[in-house]
């Protein structure tokens, strides 16, 4: 049997007159120097283990606040957020999740009220679904306006665009969509029935999308942050 004796000298003052004292959020041991009364960690972890990142980016998508998720994996919410961003740099764009189009495919078209900060600040979500795949093919988030459905379409791929499309009767799609592609019809038609289907998963998936909540978004950056992440997982899945 091989024994390592390791000893441990203060960061301050050099001194090994040390005793132990608790334990940091990440779980490393921290330390009390009775030379010169400071206090600090014997090793400190470098970032967390990727299997914890992993865990973070789950939640961010299951409804969980990110003050929640800081209490559950005993990470500041500082260290949360930054997490989102690096992630929000390394994500896909929507179309590299994209099933190839296909002759015949058809998209609704619909949008979703949310808001950022105070429901003063509403942020409606523009989306296309397509019927076939069930996957987000475009999105939008905006106001409820004539230039945020234009906004939508054009972030339509190219081959999508030609598609039908099926929309309520909001008058911003009879200004901006092809009348003879699309066509506006009442909710009792059954025509946008799997992407109203699709909103209720994000209202039950996501807090910040809930009508009547307190884990609203402060921020634009992460409410389209979680967002775009929520969309990517939903199309990734619907190709699995």
């Amino acid at each position: 049997m091989i024994q390592e004796i390791i000893t441990y000298e203060c960061r301050r003052c050099g001194s090994p007159d040390l005793v132990k004292n608790g334990h940091d959020y990440k779980g490393d041991q921290k330390y009390h120097c009775k030379a010169c009364d400071g206090y600090g960690t014997l090793q400190r972890s470098k970032g967390y283990p990727v299997e914890r990142r992993n865990q973070v980016q789950r939640a961010l998508i299951e409804r969980v606040s990110l003050r929640g998720i800081g209490r559950i994996f005993q990470m500041s919410r500082r260290t949360v957020m930054r997490g989102l961003q690096d992630w929000r740099q390394q994500m896909a764009s929507l179309s590299e999740t994209l099933l190839p189009m296909e002759f015949g495919d058809v998209l609704e078209l619909d949008e979703l009220w949310s808001f950022v900060g105070n429901k003063n600040n509403q942020q409606w979500l523009w989306l296309a679904l397509c019927r076939r795949t069930r996957q987000i093919v475009a999105y939008y988030v905006g106001k409820r306006s004539t230039q945020s459905a234009l906004r939508r379409w054009q972030q339509l791929p190219r081959d999508y665009a030609a598609c039908r499309s099926y929309s309520d009767q909001w008058a911003a799609y009879r200004e901006i969509f092809d009348r003879q592609r699309h066509q506006a019809v009442s909710k009792t038609e059954g025509q946008t029935n799997h992407v109203e289907r699709w909103f209720n998963t994000l209202r039950q998936r996501l807090a910040r999308f809930t009508r009547k909540t307190l884990a609203f978004s402060k921020t634009q950056i992460n409410h389209e942050a979680i967002l775009h992440m929520f969309i990517l997982d939903h199309n990734f899945t619907c190709i699995s």
